[in-house]
């Protein structure tokens, strides 16, 4: 989500959708787009725009801040030196920090996390004029301002981009996208493109080795057109004005024919991607790197301990502590129905796997009959679930409170009770059942890697509707990339997805 090599999914993975078609355009097909008669790839209009109401809306939060803040503090006779400050601090430490950059908008945590950074060093600079010219009471500046400046720039951010993915969605703001590659690996980078449109790209083409569809011999590689040989790409970029060229895996490209295609794509805007063979190898894992002037694509092994995860695990104890706090009244009334909805106890438990294949005990409000269980093996023809999991989307053994309680989660708050305990995470790979983890094969085994979560890329990309093998690629991307600002980005979502109630069944 933040490396040079652009991923072909994102850290900020949102619900998978079936799409609706682009609606029509009036002007002519795109496949081959027409020709500008320029060899300067035309600019999207959108892209400016967007990032100019990026800005605009950093810099309102900015000011706003810093008028209120002056009158709060200084009263009407403010200190124009603190206020001018520290407005200055921001505008040099944001595009410093790259937070505007025109790649990073839009997708991603990492354009949170490169505003994070630049109000960060705002903070540093503030602190670092205050000791320079004498200014010795700006701990207010430092420690209140930019912090309030930071949590009304971040959810300013969270609405623009979403505006903007409701835009994708509608087939508006995509990046024209010319794929190069074997039909085959094209064809997946087309699937992936379709599915999860955020992303804003449109393959609107394709070039193949011999310019054809391969096997399927309709001149289309996933309802994309083939429109010549992988020897002819950068004359089609440039007659074309395509925004995004994407190399994937083909026999054709050798080191020496990638570097001749960047170097004949230099002078136009077109943004060459080459697609790495680690497809679900993302984030912080990537670094490129030069040595003997070949470049290398560094792929660090994830880990599982240290300093981060010390922090993830202090974060996971305070905020369940305070979450379990601030909902025991909701907990109670929860308790309360679950009881006078029908016989048996208010609280769920089942041993669960954890961590490194160690059991646990999981604790869930009820939401099912009493030995429903045992029932359970009557029910097995119509089960619904993916894999080993078993799921109906009209179960006969949920009660009625359990219906309410699962379509806005709420069963799932007792699971804190675990987090404070240590079993569990808020956020990782959902908690398998012993009997599934005996099916697991290798690959899915790595999702005991870690401890579990109570919410996830699950969670926040469909729940129950997922497949058996879109679930485990979830789990595993976020094991191998995980990252702190990707737990932040999926509490985030985890909210939106509680309120849709999408897959809670």
């Amino acid at each position: 989500m933040e490396e040079s090599v652009r991923p072909l999914t994102t850290e900020e993975p949102v619900a998978h959708l079936d799409l609706p078609p682009a609606p029509a355009s009036p002007s002519p097909s795109p496949s081959p787009r027409r020709a500008t008669g320029s060899d300067r790839t035309p600019s999207t209009a959108w892209e400016g725009r967007y990032r100019a109401w990026v800005i605009a809306s950093d810099l309102a939060a900015t000011v706003v801040v810093i008028l209120a803040s002056a009158v709060i503090i200084d009263g009407l006779a403010f200190d124009h030196l603190h206020a001018l400050g520290t407005a200055l601090a921001v505008m040099i430490a944001l595009p410093a920090n790259r937070a505007w950059h025109q790649q990073l908008l839009g997708e991603g945590a990492e354009e949170f996390r490169r505003l994070g950074r630049g109000l960060v060093a705002a903070a540093v600079l503030v602190a670092l004029g205050g000791l320079l010219f004498g200014a010795l009471d700006v701990q207010p500046w430092v420690f209140v301002v930019v912090p309030v400046i930071a949590a009304l720039a971040f959810p300013q951010r969270y609405v623009l981009r979403r505006v903007l993915h409701h835009r994708r969605r509608r087939g508006r703001c995509l990046l024209p996208v010319m794929a190069a590659g074997d039909p085959g690996t094209v064809g997946d980078l087309i699937a992936r493109t379709k599915l999860e449109s955020h992303v804003g790209w449109r393959v609107e083409a394709v070039c193949t080795g011999d310019g054809s569809a391969g096997a399927a011999g309709n001149g289309e590689v996933g309802g994309v057109p083939v429109v010549g040989r992988l020897g002819e790409l950068a004359d089609h970029v440039r007659r074309g004005g395509y925004r995004v060229v994407a190399v994937t895996a083909d026999q054709y490209w050798t080191p020496k024919r990638l570097q001749q295609l960047a170097w004949d794509l230099e002078g136009t805007k077109a943004e060459l991607v080459v697609a790495p063979v680690l497809m679900e190898v993302a984030g912080p894992r990537l670094n490129v790197s030069g040595v003997f002037g070949m470049p290398l694509l560094r792929v660090t092994a994830p880990k599982f301990t240290g300093g981060r995860r010390f922090v993830k695990a202090v974060v996971d104890r305070v905020v369940s502590a305070a979450l379990l706090l601030a909902l025991s009244p909701l907990l109670l009334l929860i308790a309360l129905a679950i009881k006078l909805g029908g016989r048996g106890p208010a609280i769920y438990r089942q041993r669960r796997v954890g961590r490194d294949g160690d059991t646990f005990t999981m604790l869930k409000f009820r939401t099912m009959v009493r030995d429903a269980d045992k029932v359970r093996s009557k029910l097995v023809q119509a089960n619904e679930g993916a894999g080993p999991l078993f799921k109906m989307r009209k179960d006969p053994r949920v009660t009625r409170v359990g219906s309410v309680l699962r379509r806005y989660s709420l069963d799932e708050l007792p699971q804190l009770f675990n987090v404070l305990s240590g079993h569990m995470s808020l956020v990782g790979p959902r908690p398998p059942l012993p009997e599934e983890t005996e099916s697991y094969e290798r690959d899915a085994r790595r999702r005991l890697l870690v401890k579990p979560g109570v919410t996830g890329l699950w969670q926040v990309s469909g729940r129950s509707d997922l497949s058996w093998a879109e679930s485990i690629r979830l789990d595993l991307r976020y094991v191998e990339d995980w990252s702190l600002a990707l737990d932040v980005v999926i509490l985030w979502k985890t909210v939106r997805a509680v309120i849709g109630g999408a897959g809670a069944y």
